[in-house]
């Protein structure tokens, strides 16, 4: 055409370099949209309910250890029993002799074989009438006895009535329409819904003292456990925040997922080394205003990237396998010698250890050397990671009485998930804080082998339980 040149060498290599360069970013792009796909909850921090229909059969993150599945010898067991002073006794004669076929009404006795059965007596409610007299003095003056505490009106429910229809609310999470049906059905109670939809608030107003108790508790203890969540509550996006240890659950309902949630909780801020933070490695909680604790990280997250990063190509993230097994091998040696009775690893396998891991971190940097461009990418954010927080990583195997993991956050934040499956949301703020302070309790209760009607009754009629400030 006239008028347009044709292009120079240059002008031709410098746009070559340039397709080229694009060409490289979108095949990148590609790679990573591809392993997003590839992403379950196998190999990432994906819930198991996003899997869908078609999810991958499950892979267990362990490895053998030459244990044969099921119980272990000497670990307690738990099986029906013979009890000696059965509450009913039902002799049983034989009417005729089974080899000759005589009667045997005035036969002597030899023995018996005993066989027990348990059964739940039929239910039914006891009432109890409360009756209020008056006494009139000789100067004029009527005066009525006060009625018990809790006996508040002519007809009422009493508090264990309300644990039971609490605990179906709360701890199973059976919506309340479902709970009146099965106090009707169990118990031939009419509870009315809105009766039972009140008995949350009820006890939750109750557990003021309890939740106090429950955060000096936390604040105490050698090492907790830190995780977070969405849930929709009245309308919206909120944030469940919990901090937990094998003896105590305390969730908060906080607008903010970050610094502002934490703090609002009570306790992550309140600890201090040599006391240990467990949690997913999310950054709020590795923010300098929280150094002054030891933190460990989860590894079952960190198996978990390992192992997607090694599925997606063996090859160049082989260093992601080999972080995964001396993970895993860690685990065992400390599974090891914990049942041996010791309380470290020795130095010199500790030290071995580090060595590889160290060796592991500089293979993935080879692997993966840092792109040109601006932004280092997620497998390089993860092992930079792993070389940054190798202390963090690692504090399971130089202090034994921190987890391998943060399962522990994780399975009490767990049935907060189930109740929003099951209901979908809360319809208002205060709803959600009481269901949770309520939750806190129950949770609680459990962990310690507290029965946990008893402790709703005691807590309905004014007396929860609290937990044992740490000595």
């Amino acid at each position: 055409m006239e008028g347009v040149g044709r292009p120079t060498y240059d002008e031709l290599a410098v746009l070559v370099r340039v397709q080229a360069r694009r060409i490289e970013e979108l095949q990148a792009r590609v790679a990573e949209l591809e392993r997003r796909l590839g992403l379950d909850s196998r190999n990432s921090s994906k819930p198991p309910s996003s899997d869908g229909l078609a999810k991958p059969p499950p892979r267990s993150q362990r490895r053998v250890e030459g244990r044969r599945p099921g119980k272990q010898p000497g670990a307690p067991g738990a099986a029906l029993s013979r009890v000696d002073d059965p509450d009913e006794v039902v002799d049983h004669r034989p009417a005729v002799c089974a080899g000759c076929g005589h009667g045997l009404g005035g036969a002597a006795t030899v023995g018996f074989e005993a066989r027990q059965v348990f059964e739940v007596p039929p239910v039914r409610l006891a009432v109890t009438e409360h009756r209020l007299w008056a006494c009139a003095c000789g100067c004029g003056t009527v005066t009525t006895a006060a009625a018990p505490a809790g006996v508040n009106a002519p007809v009422q429910y009493g508090a264990s009535v309300a644990a039971v229809a609490v605990y179906l609310l709360v701890a199973h999470h059976v919506p309340v329409a479902r709970v009146a049906a099965i106090l009707a059905d169990l118990f031939g109670v009419a509870a009315s819904t809105g009766w039972v939809a009140g008995l949350t608030e009820r006890v939750a107003t109750r557990l003021g003292g309890f939740t106090e108790r429950l955060c000096r508790v936390l604040t105490g203890a050698m090492v907790v456990h830190f995780d977070e969540t969405g849930l929709r509550v009245a309308g919206r996006l909120r944030w469940l925040h919990v901090a937990c240890t094998p003896l105590g659950t305390l969730y908060h309902l906080d607008d903010k997922r970050g610094s502002q949630g934490i703090d609002a909780l009570g306790v992550l801020a309140a600890l201090a080394a040599p006391q240990v933070a467990v949690h997913d490695g999310w950054k709020p909680y590795l923010q300098p205003r929280y150094a002054g604790v030891d933190h460990a990280l989860c590894n079952a997250h960190h198996l978990r990237e390992l192992t997607g990063w090694a599925d997606q190509d063996p090859d160049r993230h082989g260093w992601a396998q080999t972080m995964a097994d001396l993970l895993r091998e860690g685990k065992h040696l400390v599974n090891q010698a914990v049942r041996a009775g010791r309380d470290h690893l020795d130095e010199a396998v500790r030290a071995d250890l580090q060595a590889r891991w160290g060796r592991a971190v500089q293979a993935a940097y080879r692997a993966n050397p840092p792109p040109t461009g601006r932004g280092r990418g997620p497998v390089l954010a993860l092992i930079d990671r792993m070389r940054g927080f190798t202390a963090e990583i690692w504090r399971f195997a130089r202090d034994f009485t921190v987890p391998f993991d943060n399962n522990q956050a994780e399975r009490d934040i767990r049935m907060i998930k189930v109740q929003m499956k099951i209901s979908g949301c809360w319809r208002t703020t205060t709803g959600a804080e009481h269901w949770l302070r309520v939750r806190s309790y129950i949770s609680t209760l459990r962990k310690n082998h507290i029965h946990v009607l008893t402790g709703l009754h005691d807590a309905l009629t004014g007396h929860p339980w609290t937990p044992a400030l740490p000595t």
